[in-house]
């Protein structure tokens, strides 16, 4: 087995091969073995040690030696150094496990025709959830089923943001430094926040439970940066806790893709979900639905994924990238918000007669009836007022809301979270 990349989870897989030898032998029926290491220094402290191991400056290198026949990519990045070398694996007849989500929702459906074209497998559980088997109940478990519905809480620095401002009562702004200070949030933490980590990581489940090609860029995204404390606390007061949640599902109109906050009811499973944890929900027409709970991230869990893959290959088993050959995954048209929903609506209105009737208005000229209202007391001009609708298209409540800003009695931009079924 070669191992390039050591930011985060190359020692975790390191402890468990070295920690678990034997009985890593016995179920894989053949030893597993770490042959050779590539990294960009070699003499930084990485807690484990690696001069047992042949090492290689170039992953590419890496990749093409005679004595691995299992690639394990760490390194992360859609393009570079860790794209070059799962090619370079792949086009050698080498197997590859992978952790990088980010190049898979980018090269996903070129990387697995690349893989069945030279007899090799590509698997990325570890790319998905942390330590949950999503990947392989879909394309295992449920291959008897017609799934219908994929959503989920993907990012577990999100969910501590969230589930912390509900339980400290500390605004957006403390609460994400407080999570950058732990080293939870990404070096760019935008991938976090902004919903483009959980985003990668739900085209890539849609394209296993659809039979589609992967197709991140047909994806909705919308971060938690605009949820502010007085929507945790007015959604508690309703019965709701904010998520960043993802759901795909297939209509009429096509693939449905979307990462974006919502409101789910706080006695479901997702509004019970604390901290760092994930969750994902698979519905399908036999099963109904299945719920996988665990850690979305870390060493521990992670290198427990990356593992997975490996032993199954240690097995012989050969499952195709996305649980069916390359050449068969469809090119889904991306709907976008197809399916109709409740809304909940946060806006300031100027405090004077007739405000509230002219957005009244305004949602009733696009077709949208309101089931509840409420107003707070406020210190300044702008009076708080929320909104949740009737189930309306995401398309018709678009129009509203820039309908509203056309009126003299909206102050600033409205804030709307779709409320969730589950």
């Amino acid at each position: 087995m070669g191992l390039p990349g050591w930011a985060r989870l190359g020692p975790g897989v390191v402890k468990i091969i070295r920690q678990k030898s034997h009985l890593l032998a016995v179920r894989g029926g053949r030893p597993v073995e770490i042959s050779a290491v590539s990294a960009r220094t070699r003499d930084k402290d990485r807690g484990v040690n690696l001069t047992s191991y042949a090492w290689e400056d170039d992953p590419v290198v890496l990749a093409t030696r005679d004595d691995v026949d299992v690639f394990v990519e760490l390194m992360g990045g859609s393009d570079g150094p860790a794209k070059a070398a799962t090619e370079a694996a792949l086009k050698a007849g080498k197997d590859v496990v992978t952790a990088n989500k980010a190049m898979l929702a980018m090269h996903g459906q070129a990387l697995a025709q690349l893989a069945e074209d030279n007899g090799a497998v590509l698997r990325f559980e570890a790319a998905v959830s942390g330590g949950i088997p999503v990947v392989k109940s879909l394309t295992e478990g449920l291959a008897g089923n017609e799934i219908t519905r994929v959503l989920g809480v993907m990012n577990g620095t999100c969910n501590y943001i969230l589930t912390r401002m509900e339980s400290a009562g500390l605004p957006y702004d403390v609460v994400f430094e407080e999570a950058n200070q732990l080293g939870y949030l990404e070096a760019d933490p935008e991938l976090d926040v902004g919903g483009i980590d959980a985003g990668h990581k739900l085209s890539l489940l849609s394209a296993v439970a659809f039979g589609t090609q992967v197709n991140f860029a047909g994806v909705e995204l919308e971060g938690i940066g605009r949820i502010k404390i007085e929507d945790i606390r007015a959604v508690a007061d309703m019965g709701y806790r904010i998520k960043l949640l993802g759901v795909a599902q297939m209509t009429g109109r096509g693939l449905e893709q979307r990462m974006s906050p919502c409101l789910v009811p706080e006695t479901s499973p997702l509004g019970q979900l604390p901290g760092g944890t994930n969750m994902v929900v698979l519905e399908g027409d036999q099963v109904e639905q299945v719920v996988l709970r665990g850690p979305g991230a870390g060493e521990g869990p992670t290198a427990s994924a990356v593992m997975g893959d490996v032993m199954d290959i240690a097995r012989g088993l050969r499952v195709t990238t996305f649980g069916q050959p390359a050449a068969t995954l469809t090119e889904a048209t991306p709907a976008k918000s197809a399916t109709p929903a409740p809304y909940y609506l946060r806006m300031a209105l100027q405090d004077k007669p007739g405000a509230l009737a002219k957005v009244a208005a305004v949602l009733a000229a696009s077709g949208i009836s309101i089931d509840q209202m409420r107003q707070y007391g406020h210190a300044d001009e702008a009076a708080p007022v929320l909104i949740v609708t009737h189930k309306t298209q995401r398309a018709a409540l678009d129009e509203a809301l820039e309908a509203m800003q056309t009126t003299d009695v909206v102050v600033g931009a409205p804030v709307a979270f779709r409320i969730e079924n589950l």
